[in-house]
């Protein structure tokens, strides 16, 4: 009688419905190794650069060595000092009555419903 190899008898003993299982698990596991988005992950960025270049006015901004017109370097002091003061101590909201706007007939108080029915 012939010998049959210890290899030859463990491979027969898989069941079926085991390997199939090996099987799927190693295709699922190959397939997390596969970028899911390789087009989005190309264009990653291209919408935020889009809209930095529509929104610079002037790219050549930095190059301009020109004084600056329009306000002088006291008053644009004294904008940014009394802007960053309002932070610092905001002023107090402003207080007054409160106005109810559509509540019923004027001077009744708001009433509604019936209308004494």
């Amino acid at each position: 009688m012939g010998r049959i190899s210890m290899k030859t008898v463990l491979m027969t003993n898989i069941p079926d419905w085991l390997s199939a299982v090996l099987a799927a698990t190693l295709m699922a596991a190959l397939t997390a190794c596969v970028p899911a988005t390789p087009r989005l992950d190309a264009e990653f960025g291209t919408a935020v650069n889009m809209a930095r270049a529509r929104q610079t006015a002037n790219p050549d901004a930095s190059r301009n060595t020109d004084p600056v017109q329009g306000i002088d370097g006291q008053a644009g002091d004294a904008a940014v000092d009394s802007y960053r003061e309002s932070f610092v101590n905001p002023r107090p909201a402003l207080s007054g009555g409160v106005v109810n706007v559509g509540t019923g007939r004027a001077g009744s108080g708001g009433g509604g419903g019936m209308g004494g029915r």
